[in-house]
């Protein structure tokens, strides 16, 4: 291969590096965003990084693939930070209007609460799919179990596990 091609080890683990990780450049993508608002819009900035500042935390430290969680919990948080940003999109994008906005504990406290649901839902939602599955496997297994019994009946077969008659 590297006759043929000409090209070194070193090219050869950078392209096994590139094909090991996919997806690299959307965080390269992401910074870029997220520099552009903080260079353009600081106190959008400022005030999107407050209210998101739980599940911006819970994103530095989930170590689960696709981090569920953190995710979960940005959404729901990014839900209730929408009306403070449009709030200060509409009054004029200054410091003073971002920081009156984070002063008001009602603001801040929404978009916290909302992070805290969606760190509950994260939580909670595993455990009642669970139960649920659980529930209906035991409705169908009794179902199941009810049939075989009526068939058993019918057709005068032995129950199953019972002793059958040798010839």
């Amino acid at each position: 291969m590297k006759a043929a091609s000409g090209a070194g080890p070193a090219v050869a683990r950078s392209a096994a590096r590139r094909a090991a990780k996919p997806g690299r450049s959307l965080v390269w993508l992401q910074g870029l965003a997220c520099g552009a608002l903080a260079t353009l819009a600081t106190p959008l900035a400022v005030l999107l990084g407050a209210l998101l500042l739980p599940g911006l935390c819970v994103l530095l430290i989930d170590r689960m693939p696709g981090k569920p969680v953190a995710r979960t919990m940005l959404l729901c948080g990014a839900a209730a930070s929408v009306s403070p940003a449009w709030h200060l999109w509409d009054h004029g994008l200054t410091m003073e209007n971002s920081l009156d906005l984070l002063s008001d504990v009602l603001t801040v406290g929404l978009a916290w609460a909302a992070t805290a649901a969606g760190w509950l839902i994260a939580e909670v939602a595993p455990i009642c799919v669970y139960l649920a599955l659980e529930a209906t496997a035991k409705r169908r297994d009794g179902e199941l179990r009810a049939a075989r019994a009526r068939h058993e009946a019918e057709w005068g077969i032995p129950p199953a596990g019972a002793e059958t008659p040798e010839a």
